[in-house]
C-alpha cells in the first residue's frame, strides 16, 4: 500500500483531531439517534431542567428522573428509558461545554428556550440534522410532508429502515421542528417563522466558534443560518446580546469580533486551538 502524500495525511489527521475536541464538547457522531423514538422532548427537559440546579452532576439528573420520578413516568423502565434518551439528547453533563453553556443561557430567557432545545438536538442526534437543510428550505407558508421526510431519511442507503421506521422517525422530526416553533398544525403541518431572541444568537454564535469559526465567518455558520432574520437583524440581536452581558460583541469598520468570556474552561480553549 502506498503511503498518503504529506498534505493528505495532515489534513486527514487535523478533520480527525477536529472531530475528536468536538465530541469532547457534546457533539455527537454517527448515523442515529435519539429521533428513532422520540421527539426532543421539549416539556420533559423543561420540567427535569426546573427541578435541577445549574451546577448538577450527572448522577443528580439521573436520580430526579429514575429514582424521584420528576416527570411523572409509570414504571421505573419508563423512567430510566426516559433518562438515556434526555441524555442521547442533551448530555446532561456541565463537563459538556456544549450543554454547560446551554443550561446557563436557559436559565436566563425563558421565550429562547424551544430554539436552544433545538440547536443542542440537532448537536447531538445526527439522525434529526439530516432533515435540517430539507426544512430551512421550506418557505413560510409552504406545507410540510411526512412522506417527503420519509425520502429524504431513505435517500442515502435505501433498505436501512423499514417503511414503519421511516413514518415513525418523521412523525418525531416533525414533531421537534414544531416544538421548536418552524412547523405549525397537528396532521398537516406548515412551515412557520419562529421567535428567537438575542440569547439564540448568543448559542448560535457560540456553536460556530466551536467549530473553530471567528469574526465575520461566526455570522455565516450554519447556526446562524438556521435563524430568521436579516444579516442586519441579527448583528441587532448580537448588539442586544452583548448588552446583556452574554457575549462580548465588536463591530467597526466591517470587521466584527465576537469572544465568549466565562463559556470554556483553559483546558477546553487549548483543545479549540490546537
Amino acid at each position: 500500500m502506498h503511503p498518503w502524500p504529506q498534505e493528505k495525511y495532515d489534513k486527514s489527521r487535523m478533520a480527525n483531531n477536529h472531530e475528536q475536541a468536538l465530541i469532547k464538547f457534546g457533539y455527537r457522531c454517527g448515523r442515529s439517534g435519539a429521533h428513532a423514538s422520540r421527539t426532543m422532548m421539549l416539556d420533559d427537559v423543561s420540567a427535569l431542567l426546573a427541578h435541577v440546579q445549574p451546577t448538577a452532576a450527572p448522577c443528580d439528573y439521573r436520580r430526579e428522573v429514575v429514582d424521584s420520578n420528576t416527570l411523572g413516568k409509570p414504571t421505573r423502565k419508563a423512567r430510566e428509558l426516559t433518562f438515556r434518551h434526555l441524555v442521547a439528547l442533551y448530555g446532561l453533563d456541565p463537563g459538556l461545554a456544549v450543554f454547560r453553556v446551554f443550561r446557563q443561557l436557559w436559565h436566563l430567557d425563558e421565550e429562547a428556550r424551544p430554539v436552544l432545545a433545538l440547536m443542542v438536538a440537532l448537536v447531538r442526534d445526527p439522525l434529526l440534522r439530516l432533515s435540517r437543510d430539507f426544512m430551512l428550505a421550506k418557505h413560510p407558508g409552504e406545507s410540510v410532508r411526512r412522506d417527503e421526510l420519509e425520502v429524504l431519511l431513505a435517500k442515502d442507503d435505501t433498505d436501512r429502515f423499514t417503511s414503519a421506521s421511516l413514518k415513525s422517525f418523521a412523525q418525531n422530526i416533525n414533531g421537534t421542528w414544531t416544538q421548536a416553533g418552524f412547523l405549525v398544525g397537528r396532521r398537516h403541518k406548515t412551515r412557520v417563522v419562529p421567535r428567537i431572541t438575542p440569547t439564540n444568537v448568543t448559542f448560535a454564535l457560540f456553536l460556530g466558534y466551536l467549530e473553530g469559526l471567528t469574526g465575520e465567518r461566526l455570522f455565516a455558520s450554519q447556526w446562524m443560518n438556521l435563524l430568521p432574520g436579516s444579516p442586519d437583524e441579527l448583528v441587532l440581536h448580537a448588539n442586544a446580546a452583548a448588552n446583556r452581558g452574554q457575549i462580548v460583541f465588536m463591530n467597526a469598520g466591517g470587521v466584527k469580533e465576537v469572544r465568549f468570556p466565562g463559556y470554556l474552561s483553559s483546558e477546553e480553549e487549548m483543545l479549540l486551538h490546537e
